[in-house]
């Protein structure tokens, strides 16, 4: 049984979530230009520092450069982003935990979209960057860590 290419029908979602129940996980393919491949792997090196790639390659199996709204593309299985996402790889990385716990929603049939669930994934988006900052070892990515956690403290008071 292999994984779908899309996930349009009941039957794709029924053997994507099969797989993944019996641990697979995606070949991540990242596509567009050079620059923005070099910030996304750089968002991908944090993302193996915090112990969160795994959960990213459970979940989303390509991310790809649009000149466009990032979004998460569920059906595709995908994240498309553009080069501003990617600008800062830490809040990158951050941005892809964050569209990946929204793919889990999805194959799980909960409701992945709308406030309730915007708060649940930004609530993913902020553990990840709690567990970047304890595990950074470069004081840089420590420090942007918690510049972006005050940004996203501060904007949890209209939640």
């Amino acid at each position: 049984m292999s994984f779908p290419q899309n996930l349009y029908t009941t039957e794709e979602l029924l053997v994507a979530k099969e797989l993944l129940h019996q641990g697979y996980k995606h070949d991540l393919n990242v596509d567009g230009t050079v620059e923005f491949k070099a910030k996304v792997n750089q968002a991908i090196e944090h993302l193996k520092t915090s112990g969160y790639y795994d959960f990213l390659r459970t979940y989303i199996k390509e991310i790809t450069e649009i000149d466009g709204v990032t979004q998460l593309r569920e059906t595709e299985i995908a994240i498309w982003a553009n080069q501003y996402a990617v600008e800062n790889p830490v809040d990158a990385a951050s941005l892809f935990v964050q569209k990946a716990y929204s793919m889990k929603e999805y194959l799980d049939g909960e409701l992945y979209y709308g406030g309730n669930a915007e708060k649940r994934s930004v609530i993913k988006r902020v553990e990840f960057l709690q567990v970047l900052k304890e595990k950074a070892v470069d004081s840089f990515v420590e420090q942007e860590c918690q510049r972006l956690l005050d940004l996203w403290s501060e904007s949890s008071l209209t939640f």
